[in-house]
């Protein structure tokens, strides 16, 4: 399986991707060819996480021998999660169940994937054999850099800086990764917010910074879902799902099931799709947005417009405009590169682009977006716990809210039984959830959390507790424009 850029006609293996992370011309890496369903249901059920990891992404990393992929799946996914199975389905009623993924190491989805990424880094480090450090720049809205650190933390050879907005995410993300430990990371705040870090950085990839650091012997790479090693290994929950929906009989063999995901930077829903195309029966696929809405815009209009409010919301995973992983879409569902440059140029150059008609009629056919307003995620988390005492986060709310909007107006299946992707801990934003139960947010947010565990009977997440009492390491915040020179400092250290 080779690898090629959504722009040009650029390939490379699949260990060359998951260095580069981004291809020379900008593009991001796609496979050449989606696998042809290979899933049994039946073969396939009594495996653990990991083994299914390894049988699912063999079909994709055809480079790395059966034996060697399954020593990777095995060394990520043992003792990094609270609990066995790595990703519980919990069903809340005939009609949804919840999809829970933040039990691992930083309590958020990321975690699934950012545990596999480094083996699968360091394996593909070892195949060059070029003796040249990586480092690994990442954007974050508040959830990937932090499991991008803890993923990498201390891993010979690669070094990890990450860039958050500093005033764009909840203050347990800003301790997270102002506390992370490690001696081969470096946290930076921005003066705006992750479409500007995220822009920043995709620049830096393609300038003659990445050359001339490449010529010392520092390689850039990336741990966003722009690189192909965080894309794939989530294709994997989504057919955990379903082996979880069968074994607990919430759908019959020959059932689908609906999915509903909230959607930032568009890599966890594109997984989902993916995960439908090697024969997973995902019925209906559901793009949740918060009030930044430009992918449920899309989804309705055929046109992607940035130029438009930027909302900092209590869901700041989702506070996205530029969202990376759609280009990936954009390309299967256009088949041309050309088509794909060109409506990049466009959303580079004047903010938008639009999509043919019949692309637009094609996309419909393959997900439909929605989304919800503040006070629709609030209410939906005050409802969700009072009547089925299931405590969500923020962005889980926004996919419930639009679900029970879709299910409400009939435009998703009422007799099909839907996920709902449960992406975070409703600790990491104790806040917003403090006000969702009617109790009093604290100065503190370690204090309302306290609060929140007395009222629910949730304890609090080791994780997250122990933030409490270590120092700040990372508190340097810069502007946009000092990002490149932030990252040359920061990479010339590693050489010398």
């Amino acid at each position: 399986m080779k690898y090629r850029s959504t722009r040009s006609n650029e390939t490379v293996t699949a260990e060359e991707a998951l260095i580069k992370g981004l291809a020379d011309d900008g593009g991001l890496y796609v496979p050449e060819f989606l696998p042809e369903p290979f899933l049994d249901a039946q073969a396939l059920k009594n495996l653990s996480y990991e083994e299914l990891a390894s049988f699912v992404l063999s079909h994709f990393l055809t480079d790395i021998p059966e034996a060697e992929l399954r020593k990777l799946t095995h060394n990520a996914y043992t003792g990094t999660f609270e609990t066995s199975e790595i990703v519980p389905v919990k069903t809340l009623s005939e009609s949804f169940s919840m999809a829970e993924m933040f039990h691992g190491r930083t309590c958020a989805f990321k975690d699934l994937a950012l545990s596999l990424f480094p083996y699968l880094l360091v394996y593909a480090k070892k195949q060059e054999k070029d003796g040249k450090e990586i480092l690994i720049l990442t954007a974050t809205s508040g959830d990937t850099g932090k499991a991008a650190l803890e993923g990498f933390r201390d891993v010979p050879g690669v070094h990890i800086m990450v860039f958050y907005p500093s005033h764009g995410v909840s203050p347990l993300q800003k301790d997270q990764m102002q506390k992370q430990l490690g001696n081969n990371v470096k946290v930076v705040g921005i003066e705006g917010n992750f479409d500007d870090a995220q822009g920043t950085l995709k620049q830096v990839f393609s300038s003659d910074l990445r050359k001339e650091e490449a010529e010392k012997g520092v390689l850039f790479s990336s741990a966003n879902s722009i690189n192909i090693g965080r894309l794939l290994p989530q294709v994997v929950y989504y057919v955990w799902i379903w082996l979880k929906l069968l074994k607990s009989g919430s759908i019959g063999p020959r059932e689908e099931f609906n999915v509903v995901v909230p959607t930032g930077n568009f890599g966890n829903i594109l997984a989902a799709w993916i995960a439908r195309k090697i024969g997973t029966p995902i019925g209906q696929l559901v793009c949740a947005s918060n009030e930044n809405k430009v992918l449920s815009d899309f989804f309705e209009t055929g046109t992607y417009d940035v130029n438009r409010e930027f909302y900092m919301t209590e869901a700041p995973s989702m506070d996205i405009l530029v969202s990376s992983n759609f280009e990936r879409f954009l390309y299967f569902l256009t088949g041309s590169t050309d088509e794909v440059k060109t409506d990049m140029e466009a959303l580079k150059n004047t903010g938008k682009y639009e999509v043919s008609g019949e692309a637009l009629e094609k996309a419909g056919l393959e997900m439909m977006g929605g989304w919800a307003a503040p006070e629709a995620m609030r209410k939906a988390m005050t409802d969700v716990y009072e009547k089925y005492d299931y405590l969500m986060d923020p962005h889980t709310a926004v996919a419930y809210a639009v679900y029970d909007k879709l299910r409400r107006t009939g435009k998703i299946t009422r007799h099909t039984h839907t996920v709902i992707i449960s992406t975070a801990h409703p600790y990491k934003f104790p806040g917003v959830v403090a006000k969702a139960l009617g109790l009093e947010e604290k100065e503190s947010p370690y204090d309302t959390l306290r609060e929140i565990e007395k009222a629910t009977g949730i304890a609090i997440p080791r994780q997250l507790g122990e933030l409490e009492q270590r120092e700040k390491r990372f508190t340097d915040t810069v502007e946009r424009k000092d990002m490149a020179e932030t990252i040359r400092a920061y990479a010339d250290t590693i050489i010398k």
